[in-house]
């Protein structure tokens, strides 16, 4: 997967279609909004997106740049066996991103859009052996959230089924002793799922560092909130705030779109 320097001068917008360059622009702003709400760790971790009429191929970051540089034109485009089919930047594939991220996007026709995340939080709670506990609201949106053990920086391919086998219908997991993920059936959906989830993980940090008696809801309670955040029971969510997302974005630095 080594990367190829511009082989023309033509702008990427003018490379790819309307529907792909649409893609890019939400990835980067995706990418500034991890950044934004503090769950960014350098130039680690990735987002990915299917790429619209390209069959098997998906965006991801070029490894090297930090989140608040990314912008639609540098994603690099590649296919579930690692191929790289266009790179307009001097960078890599990073395989850890292409070795968790494929995994799902071949087994998960539904995923348009995965996120992974080192954050303080995340990481703190992937550690504990309680796993997320359904102290609020927020927390019980996934009180059915997966779970899958550390093997290792992710960077064999054998791991790619126990990945896919531990994530399951889900659309969180936590990964032991790692991070967080979430996928979506958009870009919107998969990051106000990683919003929520990095929210869930800092309120039982803080909770627990306050060492005092936790008040837990019964589990009916829990199981019933759970179900008012499936799919199909409301609303898409995520979907209704991108816009309101966007513009933020555009007050702060456009330059995402470019």
């Amino acid at each position: 997967m080594a990367a190829r320097p511009f082989g023309t001068s033509k702008p990427v917008r003018e490379q790819v279609s309307a529907a792909e360059w649409a893609k890019r622009v939400d990835l980067a702003a995706c990418y500034r909004l991890v950044d934004l709400y503090g769950m960014s760790e350098m130039s680690a971790n990735h987002i990915t997106t299917r790429v619209p009429d390209a069959e098997g191929a998906f965006l991801i970051n070029p490894h090297g740049l930090l989140y608040e540089q990314m912008h639609a034109s540098c994603f690099i485009k590649v296919d579930h066996s690692g191929k790289v089919l266009f790179n307009p930047t001097a960078y890599d594939v990073n395989r850890a991103g292409y070795v968790i991220h494929s995994a799902i996007h071949a087994a998960r026709p539904d995923v348009d859009c995965v996120i992974h995340t080192h954050s303080i939080a995340g990481m703190a709670v992937s550690a504990m052996k309680s796993g997320l506990l359904p102290l609020a609201q927020t927390s019980m949106r996934f009180a059915k959230i997966a779970y899958h053990d550390y093997e290792g920086v992710v960077l064999e391919l054998d791991e790619q089924a126990r990945l896919v086998r531990d994530l399951g219908a889900h659309d969180g997991m936590i990964l032991r002793n790692h991070g967080l993920l979430t996928v979506g059936a958009s870009i919107a959906e998969a990051f106000n799922s990683m919003f929520r989830l990095e929210r869930a993980c800092q309120v039982q940090v803080a909770a627990l560092a306050c060492k005092t008696e936790l008040v837990m809801p019964p589990p009916e309670v829990v199981e019933a909130s759970w179900r008012q955040y499936q799919p199909g029971v409301r609303r898409r969510f995520g979907v209704l705030e991108w816009p309101a997302l966007l513009a933020r974005l555009d007050r702060l630095d456009p330059s995402y779109r470019d």
